[in-house]
């Protein structure tokens, strides 16, 4: 059954439309992302958003937005929309008709007698915006006028009217280039008929983005226009628009575009849509692939990259992108692995979700376990040496580095656990921040960080056992039971009103943290869990009691005192409630692999319906994809960012242990 089909008859409503975004991507960092009315509503929207390698490989938004106007008898109809303070002007959605998001997004307007259809793609292998304008119906000469607005300025900021702005058009074949500041690069806007472009440089003033009123953000921006392009166009016609950082030949835009839309595959089902989203994240620049976090903010990151691997690459239909999946690992291990740590985020469980990449892949890879560990050992070793002896920053400047066992703030205490605690810093996924603090700072003995540490250090001993690695073995082989038997002393609750589950952190002097989270699964889905059957049932009950909801698991009980069910308002407010209630889809993984591990097949109809019931959800947010989280709270609004590795990855797992089950 199709999922990807929209209500025409409310498409002119802009409370369904503007609720709904549309997301496309060339796999080189560049993409589009906008509503379905093509009216932004975030900073983050534009219809070119590049990686900008002279100004440090930051995304810029470059085209902002392109209004389109038909002209008819000198009577003109802007088909665009834009906020302003306190209205919509244009009101072009009035005109929309139907919209379409496979195989590329599509636009049908009418205007009295004029049906013009507006197909929008980027080009997969350049930073190329490709946008098509045929004419289906006219009953008297028409002409299209194009003009674009211009932002040239990072996503995460705004701009405002300024004399630096340079705001002249250089004649290229087929149209203009403009760059409106130095070390950008340019902007190449060309058609593919002969067409007049009128210089006309101005600023329009007071954009409004009102995604980020609501997140507490300024939201008034001024674009430049340089001009616009009129032109012609005929019943039947098509003209193909242009914006590219590289000059093309305008004759070749009309084959481009049909290349580019025979290559698009169908999308209207959950599962195409699915894989079609997480090859997304996959980004190949400089011949190196890497996996960006999500959309539209996010940027590659290590702890996202680790935990959602697997599901973007391993999962694809039509094979496992075991190349890619090797490629991002190698290239983690040769560049960001210093002293144990990836990179110089002081995490404690960045290192850690690093091995449970590796035991997804085993079964992938031409040598199974003896090539992971020929592969990827030394950085095994590594990590594991790194978290027993202490890391930190010994010098203060942000560098890991070994130092004082009683100063690291990721280290291995006595009772063979891992402890970790940075003053000021949040080390575990929750992480966010308010003024400068963390808001749940989980300091000393997380229950998951504990979890991954248990399964890490039981999955090398295995390997290296294998691989008659005996200097290793000797180091680490009496490990596991100590970590084990400790793991269930510090953890395990007994005497609750509830039932037995398992302390989320625990503090240095022994007091244990009573919070009801989701980290707590860990310790039973991981391939080596500290916890026996009894223990794992009884985990697994008290989270489907109190955290299990239709789109994931919550951060925190209900029942809380500091439980909060929407996560909506300042950053303030929704930093709070990211981690105190907010429900994460990518926790769903380990709900189900627990549940499977403990109920067999008996599991198969609530995975089944945990599942199918994101179905109805492609339609929503981010069209097609699945968003970072959820109100707690039902109806489970969606909030964070539109398209989410982890989320995307979690559910094409969950459907990969489904069809290992139902064979």
């Amino acid at each position: 059954m199709a999922i990807l089909q929209f209500n025409k008859q409310a498409l002119g409503n802009l409370e369904y439309s503007l609720q709904r975004e549309m997301l496309g991507t060339n796999r080189a960092g560049g993409y589009m992302n906008t509503t379905i009315v093509c009216c932004n509503t975030r900073k983050y929207h534009g219809l070119m958003v590049c990686p900008v390698e002279q100004l440090g490989g930051e995304d810029y938004v470059l085209l902002s937005s392109l209004d389109e106007t038909v002209i008819q008898h000198g009577q003109e109809f802007n088909l665009a929309i834009h906020r302003f303070p306190g209205m919509y002007e244009p009101r072009g959605h009035k005109y929309i008709v139907d919209f379409s998001y496979t195989p590329t997004p599509t636009i049908i307007y009418r205007v009295g007698g004029v049906l013009l259809k507006k197909e929008m793609l980027w080009v997969h292998t350049a930073e190329q915006l490709l946008i098509r304008y045929t004419l289906l119906e006219a009953r008297s000469a028409t002409k299209l006028r194009l003009r674009p607005f211009l932002a040239f300025r990072s996503r995460h900021g705004l701009s405002t009217a300024n004399a630096e702005a340079d705001g002249k058009s250089y004649p290229v074949p087929g149209g203009v280039k403009s760059q409106l500041y130095p070390r950008f690069p340019w902007l190449h806007l060309q058609v593919n008929k002969e067409a007049r472009f009128v210089a006309a440089p101005d600023w329009y003033h007071n954009f409004e983005y009102l995604e980020e009123e609501r997140r507490g953000y300024p939201f008034r921006e001024d674009l430049l226009t340089t001009g616009y392009f009129e032109m012609d166009i005929a019943t039947g016609e098509s003209v193909v628009f242009s914006g590219s950082t590289s000059e093309v030949r305008p004759e070749a835009l009309a084959s481009i575009f049909d290349e580019e839309i025979a290559r698009r595959t169908m999308k209207t089902e959950f599962l195409p849509a699915l894989y079609h989203s997480a090859r997304q994240f996959l980004i190949i620049k400089e011949n190196r692939t890497s996996l960006t976090a999500g959309y539209p903010w996010y940027n590659a990151r290590s702890r996202e990259t680790f935990m959602s691997l697997a599901g973007i690459t391993l999962t694809q239909p039509q094979g496992p992108m075991v190349d890619a999946c090797v490629e991002i690992l190698d290239y983690h291990v040769l560049y960001r692995l210093r002293d144990g740590i990836f990179g110089t985020h002081f995490a404690a469980d960045t290192q850690l979700w690093f091995f449970h990449a590796l035991q997804q892949l085993e079964s992938f890879i031409g040598g199974g376990r003896g090539e992971i560990w020929a592969r990827y050992g030394r950085a095994m070793k590594e990590i594991l040496y790194a978290y027993r002896d202490g890391v930190g920053d010994p010098n203060g400047d942000g560098a890991v580095g070994y130092m004082n066992r009683r100063e690291a703030f990721i280290r291995m205490a006595e009772n063979g656990l891992i402890w970790a605690d940075r003053p000021g810093r949040a080390l575990t996924w929750m992480n966010t921040m308010n003024d400068g603090r963390p808001v749940t700072q989980r300091p000393g003995f997380a229950v998951e960080v504990n979890a991954l540490w248990y399964n890490a250090v039981c999955y090398a001993l295995e390997l290296a056992q294998e691989a008659g690695d005996d200097l290793f073995v000797r180091d680490w082989v009496e490990l596991p039971e100590r970590i084990k038997d400790n793991f269930r002393a510090t953890f395990w609750l007994e005497q609750m009103p509830q039932q037995p589950y398992l302390a989320d952190y625990v503090y240095h002097d022994g007091a244990k943290n009573l919070d009801i989270r989701p980290n707590m699964l860990l310790a039973c889905s991981l391939p080596y869990s500290p916890l026996n059957e009894y223990e794992q049932q009884k985990v697994f009950t008290v989270a489907e009691a109190y955290l299990l909801t239709p789109r994931g698991l919550r951060t925190l009980s209900p029942n809380n005192v500091r439980y909060q069910g929407i996560c909506r308002g300042s950053e303030a407010c929704r930093n709070v409630a990211r981690h105190e209630g907010t429900v994460f889809p990518w926790l769903l993984e380990h709900y189900v692999q627990t549940g499977f591990r403990l109920y067999g097949n008996g599991f198969l109809m609530q995975a089944r319906e945990l599942l199918d019931g994101f179905k109805e959800d492609l339609l929503n947010y981010g069209i097609g994809s699945v968003p970072e989280a959820y109100d707690g709270d039902a109806p489970h609004e969606a909030c964070g960012a539109i398209s989410y590795a982890p989320s995307v990855a979690a559910l094409l797992m969950v459907n990969r242990m489904i069809g290992e089950r139902e064979k």
